[in-house]
């Protein structure tokens, strides 16, 4: 593992260690998730599929301090200058 992957390995650790603290992960709609990336110089958004019967495309960001978390049925169009990080699975409380 190149120090670039381990480190936004660690990141995305960060982000999912940040929402086990808070409690808090912000479900949306995919392009207002979209939106809220836009809002970012470099956002890190942690991606994963998952699904049974039919594929479907979890993302899960920081922003200010809450997770923000969206689920797709396609893949969803991410902004120039998005950092993604690969996960076997996401897993959202309730989900």
């Amino acid at each position: 593992m190149s120090a670039a992957s381990g480190g936004a390995a660690a990141a995305a650790a960060a982000v999912i260690q940040a929402a086990k603290a808070s409690g808090v992960i912000v479900r949306m709609d995919p392009s207002e998730f979209v939106e809220i990336l836009t809002r970012q110089k470099e956002p890190l958004v942690v991606h994963a599929t998952g699904g049974l019967f039919t594929t479907n495309y979890q993302y899960l960001t920081s922003y200010k301090g809450l997770a923000f978390f969206t689920k797709s049925s396609v893949p969803l169009n991410l902004p120039r200058g998005t950092e993604l990080v690969y996960a076997r699975s996401i897993w959202v409380p309730g989900m």
